[in-house]
């Protein structure tokens, strides 16, 4: 096996994963990744770069008016779509309770049940994930290991981007070469 890029991250929470051009799979096609575990028992993860035409508001009345533009659900992942999963930046390095569970790095879950306004007072923001992405042990590294995906450094100001939709070739454009040189690669390389 060759060895890896020096560029080349671990995965490792609050680390990206960058889907490489060639993955070719439309779940994860040009998608932006923000890794919440990993661990010895697998990966957990919610896509960043895909939200939805549907207002949180639709499914979630309450939470419309203190959810981060755009204030949409994201499609986070083929795992468990109907379920909601809810991130919040915290708004000190303590876990402010009401609704706010710590994970790590200022990252919070939300738990949605919980009143809205209360939960508001602690996060500076907020955002709502329709599913998830998950992988195995060993799983995640094998697809990283075939050139599926690029682990890059993240964060919270990634997570919570007023700008979803222009991510991947954000976050490529912000590496060093040669993943910057990427950010230009064409969707379909055939009508280049």
């Amino acid at each position: 096996m060759p060895a890896e890029p020096s560029w080349q991250l671990p995965p490792a929470a609050h680390r990206l994963l960058i889907a490489a051009p060639s993955l070719a799979d439309p779940e994860f096609f040009r998608t932006v990744v923000f890794l919440i575990e990993h661990d010895d028992t697998g990966t957990v993860g919610v896509i960043i770069n895909r939200p939805s035409h549907t207002p949180v508001g639709h499914i979630l009345p309450n939470w419309q008016e203190v959810m981060s533009e755009p204030s949409v659900v994201f499609n986070g992942g083929p795992v468990q779509r109907d379920g909601a999963l809810g991130l919040g930046r915290l708004s000190s390095s303590t876990d402010a309770g009401n609704g706010l569970r710590a994970v790590s790095g200022g990252l919070a879950l939300v738990d949605l049940d919980a009143e809205p306004a209360e939960v508001a007072l602690g996060a500076q923001s907020l955002r709502v994930f329709a599913g998830h992405a998950g992988w195995g042990i060993g799983q995640l590294e094998a697809e990283i290991a075939a050139g599926g995906w690029f682990v890059v450094a993240g964060g919270l100001d990634d997570v919570f981007s007023p700008n979803p939709g222009t991510l991947w070739r954000t976050v490529l454009r912000r590496q060093s070469a040669p993943l910057s040189l990427l950010s230009t690669f064409p969707v379909d390389v055939g009508l280049n």
